[in-house]
């Protein structure tokens, strides 16, 4: 087994499905950072992928352009993601049942408009969708080893890096991000402050749109050449975990987005080892839910530690702040 395991991580093809399969997870972590940040959790993010996916296979097969099946598809999510702002902003209803009930239609749904256009039950064989274009990398691809992982890629994998560097600079350096973290920690404050949190709420759930658009065409036209039901398989639901796990930051969704990708690509060659195949589709999402155990499990402690301080005095009352769900860390020094 060890021979294998050493075998397989020093395979140049493994790194490659390892940055294939980090993608599409990385891009709606980010989504699910952003919104977090805000306070309003985006459960909706498998429906807006599936959509996504759907629409975009659709759309490039109608016109016979990838790209404008990649904008369809992005603009169908961003629809999704509003109509769950809509339910749960201007009608108070509870915005985790209301993206879980997204998602129950949109498994569904999609699987009805596909054999409603195409006649397919659950892939959509029958259209001749185009994919997301691969770059191969002029003198990267030459390098041995690092230029089959790095060279060959998908755009989206591209875009993913890129949409971490945007984030983190819009939640860290721009007026915009500002807003949406004096929302997510006080909405009575940020309205004082002029801010309409509203406002905040749904530009985050409109740019998780965005990204999970992009994740979902992604897997049906460059991760895959198809949609099939389901093809989202629970990564909206992981991303809300994974962005536990990175602490509510861009770069920390890199690390978070690994966890999923390193066990991903490990499940492709463990097929060829005799495990169940139940128990090796389980893998990335079991190790990434373990990870947002332990990760709130340390946190938890943590709070429990600085409470105990704020009773004894160690701390002061005015500076004491409660560590937040989707953050690693913070508070008050003592």
């Amino acid at each position: 087994m060890i021979d294998f395991i050493v075998s397989v991580f020093s395979s140049s093809n493994y790194w490659f499905i390892v940055l294939r399969s980090t993608a599409p997870i990385l891009l709606v972590t980010l989504g699910a950072v952003i919104t977090e940040a805000a306070g309003i959790k985006n459960m909706a993010l498998e429906g807006s992928m599936l959509w996504a996916a759907l629409v975009g296979v659709i759309a490039s097969a109608a016109s016979g352009s990838a790209w404008i099946g990649l904008l369809a598809g992005i603009a169908v999510a961003v629809l999704i993601a509003l109509t769950l702002g809509f339910f749960a902003l201007k009608l108070d209803a509870n915005a985790v049942l209301c993206g879980v009930a997204l998602n129950l239609f949109s498994a569904g749904g999609t699987v009805f408009v596909l054999f409603a256009l195409t006649g397919d039950k659950g892939i959509s064989s029958s259209l001749a969708s185009k994919t997301l274009p691969f770059l191969n990398i002029p003198f990267i691809a030459d390098i041995p080893w690092v230029g089959k992982i790095i060279s060959g890629q998908n755009i989206v994998v591209w875009i993913a890096l890129a949409a971490v560097a945007v984030i983190h600079f819009v939640m860290n350096k721009a007026t915009i991000g500002r807003r949406i973290k004096a929302t997510g920690e006080n909405v009575a404050a940020a309205k004082a402050a002029g801010i309409d949190p509203d406002q905040i709420k749904f530009f985050t759930l409109a740019v998780s749109g965005v990204l999970a658009g992009i994740a979902g065409c992604f897997l049906s036209m460059g991760y895959t050449s198809n949609f099939t039901s389901g093809i989202a398989a629970g990564r909206g639901y992981v991303a809300n975990a994974a962005q536990v796990v990175a602490g509510g930051t861009a770069v920390g969704s890199i690390f978070a987005s690994l966890i999923f990708g390193l066990t991903d690509a490990m499940a492709t060659y463990l097929q060829n080892v005799g495990l169940p195949p139940e128990l090796i589709q389980a893998l990335p999402y079991f190790v990434t839910i373990l990870g947002f155990i332990v990760v709130t499990l340390i946190r938890d402690r943590r709070e429990a530690i600085r409470k105990k301080q704020l009773f004894e005095g160690k701390i002061a009352k005015d500076k004491f702040k409660p560590i937040a769900a989707g953050e690693g860390g913070g508070g008050a020094s003592a």
